[in-house]
């Protein structure tokens, strides 16, 4: 006698019993699906615009953006504040180089949301009225620029070089000063402005 001949004869469905206690099974894993559901609040749309606010050379700036946004592209596209460049877009070059807090970052690899509570400093930030900051000057007086796209990522960075302490040598100001690349090699140049504007900087 078949399986199936022997299921029936006896009343039992095979199929119908495997049918039913899958179902059984899942029972408690969708009513707790559905109560996670319930005290969770809803995820927001990652393609909806967020608030952010950030502070930028001493100023608190409130911005909608989009959450996947740069600091870079915040202070470019969304506040004119342009001095800060887009080389390679890849925080290889340096060129976007800002302070945010005392630390130098590659804006083009830093969310704007990432930043927010915490102060950034751009070049446009740093002269005082109508005075240059020592760092501006020096490069200035050395003639540390040429094309001068990676100037103000240059500037940036020797600053904070300075305040790190790492501007007591030639060797150590060229060691803490490769991750801006300078493509038309006006490196000796920019050694002698960071050694210019150091003595400076460090007595204010």
């Amino acid at each position: 006698m078949s399986e199936n001949s022997s299921s029936k004869s006896s009343g039992f469905d095979r199929r119908a019993f495997i049918a039913g206690a899958a179902g059984s099974a899942l029972v408690p894993m969708t009513a707790r699906a559905a109560a996670a559901d319930a005290s969770s609040p809803p995820a927001q749309d990652p393609a909806l615009p967020v608030d952010v606010t950030l502070r930028v050379n001493g100023n608190d700036k409130h911005l909608l953006i989009d959450a996947r946004t740069t600091v870079l592209d915040a202070l470019r596209e969304h506040l004119g504040l342009t001095g800060s460049k887009k080389g390679c877009d890849h925080g290889q070059c340096g060129a976007c180089t800002v302070l945010i807090g005392d630390r130098r970052v590659v804006s083009c690899l830093t969310l704007a949301l990432a930043a927010e509570g915490h102060e950034i400093t751009t070049i446009e930030g740093i002269a005082t009225d109508d005075h240059l900051h020592p760092m501006q000057q020096a490069f200035v007086d050395n003639d540390a620029f040429q094309c001068g796209y990676c100037t103000p990522g240059q500037i940036m960075s020797a600053v904070a070089c300075v305040k790190e302490g790492h501007a007591g040598s030639d060797a150590d100001i060229r060691e803490y000063m490769s991750g801006n690349i300078c493509r038309c090699a006006a490196y000796p140049n920019i050694v002698a402005a960071v050694k210019q504007a150091a003595p400076e900087i460090m007595k204010g």
